[in-house]
């Protein structure tokens, strides 16, 4: 067991722990939300990946940057690789966001838990200071042999008693002051693994935050490099992408016989998610002004009084599955074989999502990206 020494500078360095708590958990800029994807109007054909498999480096150099108006479809696949991987990143950063959230509250009740048993020891220990100056002023001789030297039967037939209570008094004294004293030491050791924990999670934000940073830098400066007639074609390109992927995934006929109804919570969920049409995409954020997708999606089902992950991965792992055609408004979509992406179905083959940075919540064809299935939050 620790000396008191050490038990002291535990108990002292959990306390300060959460006195930094507060400054690791302040945000230095709007917190990511799940993964940034590629726009409904930005994607490929159902099946088929953004620009990249999943985790790629799409590099941030001249040297791989189409020349404008050589290869308007190469500048399309690019930009798609470079915000899906940015939306990849960012799921990263939201989990260990969320994480952290976790570990500061954590710490924070650590802390409480250390204040009170502190009190609660200072407290035991004046009464067993009393207890002791007590015994010193009968002359250190204990109850029993005060009761024994009685020449009063009465009054040691009733001191008997006293004493078989001051016995289990001072017992649980004792015991209570060796317990409040090891819980204090395991605070002060839990308060000290979830500080580690929250420092790991802090350097594992940092790096995804300079992920996504790099990568939307990236895509920000290959489409100032394209003439305006060039991003107008781009701009055609992605909505011709996306209304042929959008046709096939119709076709196949996955929408027929469709008949789910949203719940009552379900159509909360809807009306939320559309009334917020027109708000930018911003990595991280969870509104009021602005979004990420499963920012988005999150809030939606928050407001409609259901709790859900607050990433696009994490949803798709949490909540109960179910098959595309059994599908209704309210249902999340989890999009790309990474699930970095996740938008929320209105019905009529029609989702409402944040696409991604430079883009605005918008309606968009629930086929025009690759499904990877389908969520029901409250199921």
């Amino acid at each position: 067991m620790a000396s008191g020494t050490t038990r002291g500078g535990l108990i002292a360095a959990a306390v300060t722990v959460v006195c930094a708590v507060t400054v690791l958990a302040a945000p230095g800029m709007a917190w990511a939300g799940p993964n940034p994807a590629p726009s409904a109007s930005a994607t490929p054909a159902p099946g088929t990946t953004p620009g990249a498999a999943p985790g790629t480096t799409a590099g941030a150099g001249a040297g791989t940057t189409p020349a404008p108006g050589k290869d308007l479809q190469a500048v399309r696949a690019q930009l798609d690789t470079l915000y899906h991987d940015a939306a990849v990143a960012t799921d990263a950063y939201n989990a260990a966001e969320e994480a952290a959230k976790k570990q500061s509250a954590a710490l924070v009740e650590l802390a409480r838990k250390i204040v009170k048993g502190r009190e609660r020891l200072a407290e035991l220990k004046t009464r067993a200071g009393a207890a002791a100056a007590a015994q010193y002023r009968t002359g250190g001789l204990p109850d029993e042999a005060h009761l024994l030297l009685s020449d009063d039967p009465q009054e040691f037939l009733d001191g008997t008693g006293r004493v078989l209570q001051g016995q289990k008094a001072t017992k649980g004294l004792l015991a209570e002051l060796t317990q409040t004293q090891q819980d204090l030491e395991q605070y002060a050791e839990d308060a000290s693994a979830q500080w580690q924990k929250l420092e790991a999670n802090r350097k594992a934000k940092a790096k995804a935050q300079k992920r996504i940073e790099q990568q939307i830098a990236a895509a920000e400066e290959l489409e100032s490099q394209l003439e305006k007639q060039e991003k107008e074609r781009l701009a055609q390109l992605e909505k011709e992408a996306a209304q042929q992927a959008q046709t096939a995934w119709l076709d196949t006929g996955v929408l027929k016989g469709a008949q789910g109804k949203a719940t009552t919570q379900g159509a909360k969920a809807v009306r939320f998610a559309t009334a917020q049409m027109g708000k930018p995409y911003e990595w991280g954020a969870e509104g009021p002004k602005t979004f990420d997708c499963s920012g988005l999606t999150s809030q939606a089902w928050a407001n409609a009084g259901v709790p859900v992950p607050r990433t696009s991965q994490e949803q798709w792992k949490q909540l109960p599955h179910v098959a595309v055609e059994d599908m209704r408004p309210g249902d999340l979509i989890i999009y790309f074989k990474d699930a970095s992406h996740v938008a929320l179905y209105v019905g009529d083959g029609t989702i409402v999502h944040a696409p991604r940075p430079g883009r605005t919540v918008t309606l968009a064809g629930a086929g025009s990206m690759p499904i990877l299935g389908v969520v029901r939050p409250g199921a």
